[in-house]
């Protein structure tokens, strides 16, 4: 089911959204200060393209400086972000099928408006206790 659920994503918003992410993360890599943004939005345009099967747990070794991070990134990207997966669940829920697809982009908001100090790992390892 999560193979078939990712396909459908992948179709009809995952590559969309994941050149979202790309694209900040590009900006946020040649602006040089801001290189380790750039790195949470490929991991979370890699989260993207596939998102079932995975989930977003908080990162043990986290500290003041994900904070800050995670303030600045909302300031500059996460908003906008965070705005296309609103609009896209929207959009999915108006079908019937959809409506699985835009509760997974509803769920994604909160990581797209604050990514640092976050791990993506697979659901068998978030439900063994893993991060915790």
């Amino acid at each position: 089911m999560k193979t078939l659920l990712n396909l459908i994503w992948l179709v009809l918003a995952g590559f969309w959204l994941a050149v979202g992410y790309v694209v900040a993360g590009v900006i946020c890599c040649v602006l040089i200060v801001t290189i380790p943004f750039g790195i949470a939005s490929f991991r979370m345009a890699n989260y993207v393209l596939w998102p079932f099967g995975r989930t977003v747990v908080d990162k043990p070794t986290a500290g003041a400086m994900s904070t800050i991070g995670n303030v600045i990134w909302l300031i500059v990207a996460g908003w906008w972000l965070a705005l296309e997966h609103i609009l896209t669940g929207i959009a999915q829920c108006v079908t019937i099928i959809g409506i699985p697809l835009g509760i997974a982009n509803f769920k994604m908001v909160p990581i797209s408006l604050m990514p640092l100090g976050k791990q993506i790992v697979s659901t068998d390892r978030a439900f063994a206790g893993y991060g915790r």
